[in-house]
């Protein structure tokens, strides 16, 4: 069975690749379940236009979309950087039991990247945070969330 160490091996050589090929920043991650590597993603930001693109999301939903779930629970995921906030959000979303990176968040601002300057954000009241946060219609917003809770068939997540 493949060590820790070959599925990072993996995942660095993906975004070196994938990123030397033009299709974004050098992100890279490796989904395994039970020792097999189930899904592989790169980060897509500049090539497909999408600043959502980043390698744990593109790997999520090629696992999701091959078992046909939206929750990996069996999973782990090894990633060459430490994931964003919304990478590290979708990989509880998930329900990914194990994550497992190489470089830091402290490595990826250093070469230009904002995930440290988000992670601070995010600690943050809502009013103090670099771009204005403005709540409007809250009540309004709660009879969606009343039907939420009133749905005998909804599938909970």
């Amino acid at each position: 069975m493949p060590t820790d160490n070959e599925f990072m091996r993996q995942a660095i050589d993906l975004a070196t690749t994938k990123m030397q090929e033009g299709h974004g920043g050098p992100f890279g991650a490796v989904i395994v379940r039970d020792g097999v590597v189930v899904a592989q993603g790169f980060n897509r930001v500049t090539s497909s236009l999408d600043p959502t693109a980043h390698a744990e999301i593109d790997a999520i939903r090629k696992a999701c979309q091959r078992f046909e779930t939206f929750r990996l629970d069996d999973c782990e995921i090894y990633i060459n950087c430490e994931p964003c906030p919304m990478c590290l959000a979708a990989l509880y979303w998930a329900g990914i039991h194990k994550i497992t990176y190489a470089a830091t968040r402290k490595d990826a601002a250093a070469i230009g990247f904002a995930d440290d300057l988000i992670y601070d954000e995010i600690g943050k009241a809502p009013a103090e945070r670099s771009i204005p946060m403005i709540q409007l219609m809250r009540e309004e917003a709660l009879a969606s969330f009343k039907a939420w809770q009133e749905n005998n068939e909804k599938i909970a997540y």
